[in-house]
C-alpha cells in the first residue's frame, strides 16, 4: 500500500490550502485514511480521518469548523481542505491508512504512512 500526498506550500494566515493524499495498492476499497501532522519540534499529532464508505469524518478540536476531509472513491484519493489557516497549522501533514476500515486518532493505529508534506503558514 502506498499513499502519496501533495498540496502543501506556504500561505498567509486566513488563507487556504486543499492537501490531496493518492492510495495504491489496496485491494479492498473499505479502508479508513487518515490526515496527522507534526509540528516543529513535536510530536504528531491527529488532524482528520474518514472512512472509505459512509460515517461521519472525525477532526481534532483544531481542525474543527476550519478544516473539511473527503474522499473521492473513484481516484482513490482523499482531501484535506484547510481554510482559515494559523501559524499554529504550520507542520508537515502526513496521510495514513489502517489495515481496515476504522478510522482511529491515534497513530498506532495506522499501519501505512506517506511521506509528508509541508505547510508554512506566515503571520
Amino acid at each position: 500500500v502506498q499513499l502519496q500526498a501533495s498540496g502543501g506550500g506556504v500561505v498567509q494566515a486566513g488563507g487556504s490550502l486543499r492537501l490531496s493524499c493518492v492510495v495504491s495498492g489496496r485491494t479492498s476499497s473499505s479502508y479508513a485514511v487518515g490526515w496527522f501532522r507534526q509540528p516543529p519540534g513535536k510530536e504528531r499529532e491527529f488532524v482528520s480521518a474518514i472512512t472509505w464508505r459512509g460515517g461521519a469524518p472525525y477532526y481534532a478540536d483544531s481542525a474543527k469548523g476550519r478544516f473539511t476531509i473527503s474522499r473521492d472513491n473513484a481516484k482513490n484519493t482523499v482531501y484535506l481542505q484547510m481554510d482559515s489557516l494559523k501559524p499554529e497549522d504550520t507542520a508537515v501533514y502526513y496521510c495514513a491508512a489502517p489495515e481496515g476500515g476504522f478510522a482511529g486518532t491515534t497513530p498506532d493505529v495506522y499501519s501505512y504512512w506517506g511521506k509528508g508534506t509541508l505547510v508554512t503558514v506566515s503571520s
